[in-house]
């Protein structure tokens, strides 16, 4: 028998992963893409499937473990004999189980170094300063050490390091970050706006309290939110849409959706009207680059809908939306949603997004004002719909209609308030007539 070792595949740039439950068990005869452990990356969960078939000989790890690509998961045997062996007469020596890695490549990247006691730092030199190593000292450091040094912009050579033989750690760099933006400055008189800290307040001093720990998906939207926040100048332009008519088609389609198993919702709508204006105001399908120089237009169309979840705020995303019509994009809805609820979204469906829709409809409210889900430019909002007095014009008279307020939000940088006040007036009138929807 040919025993195989299973590692962690290709999972993306993450360096350390949680192994939140282990499905496979000692003994179990698996197929070819049976799941065999669940992870949790950011903002997902995913299986890790099985390269080919076998029956379990050993689990590597456990639930909790921090793992990464390469990690090991388990032995399975493959029950895959040598074919020049299966010619030649048993012996002792053919009896023996070979064992071979699965051809799952290590990864590439070098090992981490072990977590070190940092040592003091030196007087520290702007972080601007350039990368290359001073010729009066050799900095020892690995390639990806090197690389994370690049992208901070830190020179190494006034880095000292902690690990054996004074090599410098990616803990090293990060300490003398740290050191530089805590180091005051003069160069500014002073004026600088600074973050001033959280007081650390003893609340229960006050009453009794209780403490509960954030999920990680609230860790992780955390942080990515501030980063929006902080990083994409914001505005907000509120309007109001008349949805009436479309309302009254939406439910005379509901049977005909129902007997294709798929539940035919407002937002499957209000998707198909945005594509209409991403095509027509092209600026809103698009992202800038890294370096904030260029402008990155898309041709193709990919939406993502915030997915309220027991843990926390997740946006699937439907792609080529542009191909679909109402129908196809209210399955991918729901098929997405269900799995966002179930922690079964995979990475690759909460990627690639040009523009994003958060509907509270459903809850209640009547304005508020989106986080732009970066690197993409614009997000609407969608509140309650309600019956209002409408004034008539033609008829000189107040008619009830539904209206469903918008709140869109986007960066300044590259949307204008001009194009924002046009972007959701084409909005209202394509929700206003469903006929404009089939064009």
């Amino acid at each position: 028998m040919t025993i195989e070792k299973i590692l962690v595949p290709d999972i993306g740039n993450f360096e350390s992963v949680d192994v939140i439950d282990v499905i496979a068990k000692v003994g179990d005869t698996i197929k070819k893409d049976d799941p065999l452990i669940t992870l949790e990356s950011d903002k997902a969960s995913m299986d890790i499937p099985a390269p080919y078939p076998g029956i379990v000989k050993e689990i590597l790890l456990k639930i909790g473990d921090k793992i990464k690509q390469g990690s090991p998961i388990l032995m399975l045997d493959t029950n895959k004999d040598d074919k020049k062996s299966e010619a030649k007469v048993e012996t002792k020596e053919n009896k023996k189980e070979e064992v071979s890695k699965t051809i799952i490549p290590e990864p590439s990247r070098p090992a981490p170094e072990p977590p070190q006691k940092i040592k003091p730092q030196h007087t520290p030199i702007p972080i601007g300063d350039s990368v290359a190593i001073a010729s009066n000292k050799q900095s020892h450091a690995s390639p990806s050490v090197r690389k994370f040094a690049r992208e901070l912009g830190v020179n190494l050579a006034f880095v000292q390091g902690s690990g054996p033989k004074h090599r410098i750690l990616e803990s090293d760099v990060q300490s003398y970050v740290k050191g530089e933006l805590l180091r005051p400055r003069t160069d500014n008189m002073g004026n600088a706006p600074t973050v001033v800290p959280m007081p650390v307040i003893d609340f229960s001093q006050y009453g009794e309290i209780e403490t509960k720990p954030l999920s990680r998906i609230k860790k992780l939207s955390g942080a990515n939110l501030h980063r929006n926040w902080v990083t994409a100048p914001h505005v907000t332009q509120f309007d109001e849409a008349d949805i009436t008519d479309l309302e009254v088609f939406r439910k005379s389609m509901q049977t005909e959706a129902e007997k294709k198993g798929v539940k035919l919702t407002l937002l499957a709508f209000l998707i198909k009207a945005s594509v209409n204006a991403l095509k027509t105001y092209p600026n809103f399908n698009a992202s800038l680059s890294a370096n904030g120089d260029e402008l990155i237009y898309k041709n193709y169309y990919n939406i993502g809908f915030a997915c309220d979840t027991p843990d926390g705020l997740v946006v699937p995303v439907v792609r080529d939306v542009h191909l679909k019509d109402v129908h196809a994009i209210a399955k991918d809805l729901g098929e997405l949603s269900a799995k966002a609820r179930e922690r079964k979204l995979k990475l690759e469906e909460m990627q690639g997004g040009c523009f994003s829709i958060s509907s509270l409809g459903g809850i209640g409210g009547t304005k508020f004002t989106p986080i732009i889900n970066c690197p993409e430019v614009a997000i609407l909002g969608i509140s309650k719909s309600s019956m209002q007095p409408i004034y008539d014009p033609k008829t000189k008279t107040f008619e009830a209609r539904l209206i469903l307020p918008l709140s869109l939000s986007y960066d300044h940088r590259v949307i204008d308030g001009a194009d924002g006040a046009r972007f959701t007036s084409h909005l209202r009138m394509m929700l206003s007539d469903v006929r404009r929807l089939l064009l």
